[in-house]
């Protein structure tokens, strides 16, 4: 498991058990700056951090043996990166800035350094607050919290150049601000969490045209809660059947049924730490880590797979400001 921290400005190393759930620290790593978000790549031997401050993607290498990382390289990008994430193919580190209102695609050379020439930089809209390739490599979506819209590009995994689709722009309700996302297993279905509007966004994807269509808006929060809140991250179970989505100020994690269509019936909420920023599913799906960027820790929750509830286990002070999770597995 690796925690980004942004108080401490490094990223935190732990090992997991895969049949307790209990982690278990393992070291770190200094980045000189804020990480806030990171990339694997497929082979998982390479592992990038965006670094707010010097503007950077730093690399790592990954010890499959012990998971610890070694600084490789740290490349300063266009601006900002908030988002930085590899392409299907490994062979390119797509970013967004949301400052800097731009997206862009960096080739990866064979040593596992991000090449600091960009193939493509792509204006988007106000605030872009991540970037992803679709899984057959041939899309990316760039959600823009700031505009309440979704930008649509066709991507060449190839070449790594970033172009607008035909229809380049997906309106989204106003006030929404859709900040993170993910894709359904082996639907043709994408889940955009909307910061402002404590809703999930459901949108269909035309797999032969990569455009996509809005089906869906469902709230983040219980009917009646009354509380300042935003909503963070957004993780979907293996299997296809839970989805989860943080709320930021409600201090919960909601929890949804996802159905044969893919969409969402809204199960309940259940409570972590202050602020949780990022969360993630472990790889074997029996356990949910939720990080309190406000509490300075970690709750970790044994999912059930049957009801999608979560079940609390331990909490782990972890270091200042945890603010994202990303496990791996070794075979």
């Amino acid at each position: 498991m690796y925690v980004c921290l942004g108080g401490d400005q490094k990223i935190a190393t732990f090992s997991m058990c895969p049949e307790t759930g209990k982690i278990e620290s393992t070291g770190g790593n200094d980045v000189g700056g804020a990480p806030g978000s990171i990339g694997v790549s497929p082979d998982q031997r390479f592992l990038y951090s965006g670094v707010r401050g010097p503007n950077s993607a730093t690399a790592f290498s990954i010890d499959s043996a012990t998971g610890a990382l070694t600084q490789i390289g740290e490349t300063t990008l266009v601006d900002n990166p908030v988002y930085v994430i590899t392409s299907k193919s490994g062979k390119f580190l797509l970013m967004s800035s949301y400052g800097g209102a731009v997206a862009a695609s960096y080739p990866i050379g064979d040593d596992g350094v991000v090449v600091p020439e960009a193939i493509s930089v792509v204006e988007t809209r106000k605030n872009p607050h991540s970037v992803q390739p679709d899984p057959s490599d041939r899309y990316v979506f760039v959600p823009n919290t700031g505009a309440d819209c979704i930008l649509q590009y066709l991507f060449d995994a190839e070449t790594g150049t970033l172009t607008p689709n035909e229809d380049p722009v997906v309106p989204t309700n106003e006030n929404t601000g859709p900040r993170h996302f993910c894709f359904h297993p082996s639907l043709d279905v994408v889940y955009f969490v909307n910061e402002k509007g404590n809703d999930v966004t459901v949108c269909e994807l035309d797999s032969a045209t990569g455009k996509l269509t809005v089906v869906q808006y469902i709230s983040t929060l219980p009917e009646g809660a009354d509380v300042e809140s935003y909503t963070a991250d957004i993780h979907i179970t293996a299997d296809g059947r839970f989805l989860y989505a943080s709320n930021r100020g409600h201090e919960s994690l909601a929890r949804y049924s996802v159905a044969e269509n893919g969409r969402l019936s809204f199960l309940g909420v259940t409570q972590t730490e202050a602020w949780p920023r990022g969360f993630r599913i472990d790889p074997t799906g029996a356990f949910l880590f939720s990080a309190g960027e406000r509490s300075d820790q970690i709750a970790s929750y044994r999912l059930n797979s049957e009801s999608g509830d979560l079940e609390p286990l331990e909490v782990y002070e972890v270091g200042k400001g945890p603010n994202w999770i990303t496990i791996i597995e070794f075979s």
